[in-house]
This record gives C-alpha cells, sequence and structure tokens, in this order.
C-alpha cells in the first residue's frame, strides 16, 4: 500500500501560480494539490515551466501570482522563521546532483547536518549510515568527479533524505543515466516514499520511470497541468501530447507488479 493510501492530507497546495520572464509565459494560473505520502510526477516537453515550478514550491523563486503551501505553510509570503521551518522539511534532488565538488561524498552529506548544529561526530556517523544504505559506503571518501553520474545522483538522493524531510522535490532524477542506474534511482524514489514516509514531486521526461514510481502522474502543457490521474489512467489518455510521449518513447503498458 503506497503512501497515498495511507493519507489524506495535502502536503503540497498551489493555487493560481503564474510566472513569466520577460514575454515568455512559464506558469499560467497553474492548481496542483499533492496528498501526503504519495510520489506526484509531473511530465511536459522541454521549457515549460516543470523546473520553474520546483524552484517556487521551494521558495527559491518567487511567483508572480498564486499561493504555494508546503505543509501549510505559505512560502510566498512566509517570513523567515516560517521558511525555515519549510526547508527543515524539504529535501531538494537538483538535476545534477549540485555536490560541491571540493566536498567528498560523505562531507557534502555531512554538510546540512553540520549547518543545522549537529555535531560532527553524530553527522559523520549518520552520513555513513545513509550511504551505506545507498550502496556507497566504499566511495564516501571519493570526490564528485570521481563519481559516475549514477553514484552522484545517490549522494544527492542521501543528501536530501538525510533530515527525514516531509517533501522531496526530484528534478530529472534519471536523466542521462544507463537503464540499470534508472532502475536504482527509481527504487530510491520508492523508498523515500515507503522507508521515510515523505511526499514526492518528481519531474521526468523518462516515461517508464514515471509509470514505476508514481502514485499520480500530471502533464503541464501551456503553464498548467492539463492531465493528471493513476499511470494506468495518464497512459490511458487520449490528451494529444500524452499521446506524443508515448508515440517518441519506447512502448509502455503499465506498472511492473
Amino acid at each position: 500500500m503506497t503512501g497515498a493510501a495511507r493519507q489524506n492530507d495535502a502536503a503540497i497546495e498551489i493555487a493560481g501560480v503564474s510566472k513569466k520572464f520577460g514575454n515568455k509565459v512559464v506558469l499560467d494560473g497553474l492548481d496542483l494539490t499533492v496528498t501526503a505520502g504519495e510520489n506526484f510526477i509531473v511530465m511536459g516537453l522541454s521549457g515549460t515551466g516543470k523546473s520553474v515550478m520546483l524552484k517556487i514550491i521551494a521558495g527559491l523563486l518567487p511567483p508572480d501570482a498564486g499561493t504555494v503551501r508546503v505543509a501549510g505553510i505559505d512560502v510566498v509570503r512566509a517570513k523567515r522563521k516560517d521558511m525555515s521551518k519549510v526547508r527543515e522539511n524539504l529535501g531538494f534532488l537538483f538535476q545534477g546532483a549540485a555536490l560541491i565538488k571540493w566536498l567528498s561524498a560523505r562531507e557534502n552529506v555531512e554538510l546540512p547536518l553540520l549547518e543545522a548544529g549537529v555535531p560532527e561526530d553524530e553527522a559523520k556517523e549518520r552520513a555513513h549510515k545513509l550511504l551505506t544504505e545507498v550502496g556507497l559506503a566504499d566511495a564516501a571518501d571519493q570526490m564528485p568527479e570521481e563519481l559516475s553520474g549514477g553514484q552522484r545522483k545517490r549522494v544527492g538522493f542521501a543528501r536530501a533524505v538525510l533530515h527525514r524531510p516531509k517533501v522531496i522535490l526530484y528534478d530529472e532524477p534519471t536523466t542521462g543515466l544507463d537503464p540499470i542506474t534508472k532502475r536504482t534511482i527509481d527504487d530510491l524514489i520508492a523508498r523515500g516514499r515507503d522507508d521515510y514516509g515523505t511526499t514526492g514531486i518528481v519531474v521526468s521526461h523518462d516515461l517508464r520511470s514515471a509509470v514505476q514510481v508514481g502514485d499520480r502522474i500530471g502533464l503541464l502543457y501551456e503553464g498548467r497541468i492539463v492531465v493528471e490521474g493513476t499511470p494506468d489512467e495518464f497512459l490511458a489518455s487520449d490528451h494529444e501530447v500524452v499521446r506524443k510521449f508515448l508515440q517518441d518513447g519506447a512502448p509502455v503498458t503499465g506498472r511492473t507488479q
């Protein structure tokens, strides 16, 4: 049973969010509610505003209009103290993992704990434990440039979940990875929900991955979510952009049992 089936309260509520850069409208009255404990996949063509949406949810970019609530806190109008609470409950796995190149894998994972005032010995122990869980105990002292793309993503995942956030935002987590590593990342995203009870928003072009890890899938098109539903409902949609995903990619028949 997924987290979506266990809980009914909203973890993220987006209402009427708009954003443009110059004359280019990226988001246009976006509405979205994500239930606590589910993985919601956001798909869409390049340049449709998926990463912009994640940055707005994280409070890294202000919208031009609308409201965004994370765990009940309006991040658009939140004071500094409230935003600190939001960020304590928010993890972000960036597209390129965004590791600090002069820190080792373990030091990258430790950093948020040290910044939060956790004693060095405890931070080191917790980082080592989580790196072991993601299969990187032997790579803990390696620098980012010594790691493969998949290893960097796993370090980024460890850093994102280390403080047990209520929400994790994943930006194209499987882009550029080989099929075996993609499955590893998919497993980690599912673990974020199943083992840690987190809510996930996953921006992805990878339809096969979306079907495997998503409780619901939404299509961002012309600044709004125009189709959303379970993986099977999404695959059965007759929306022309959904059909384009299916036609352009490998055949997808549904979630693996």
